[in-house]
């Protein structure tokens, strides 16, 4: 992950109780609460498809439950729409 996009995900930890392992966090800004986030990292140099699918776009963070996508570039405010 590049040194932009790290500073975001830690801003955004920032924002998180304190989580139970690095991988893990909650959010409720305003009130409102995520469920429980497991991040995976995956490198896409393993695999010839994922490498020419997201190879421009890294870092991309994706959910499990809707597949929906959020490549970089991205600002911390993405990343708390993309989570909602």
């Amino acid at each position: 992950m590049c040194d932009l996009a790290f500073d975001i995900v830690e801003q955004f930890n920032a924002l998180q109780p304190k989580a139970t392992s690095e991988s893990t966090f909650q959010l409720s800004p305003s009130g409102s609460q995520f469920e429980h986030v497991e991040l995976e990292t995956i490198n896409i140099r393993d695999s010839a498809d994922l490498y020419h699918l997201y190879a421009v776009r890294i870092p991309v963070l994706k959910k499990t439950d809707d597949e929906s996508e959020l490549g970089w570039p991205f600002t911390l405010e993405d990343l708390i729409e993309f989570l909602q």
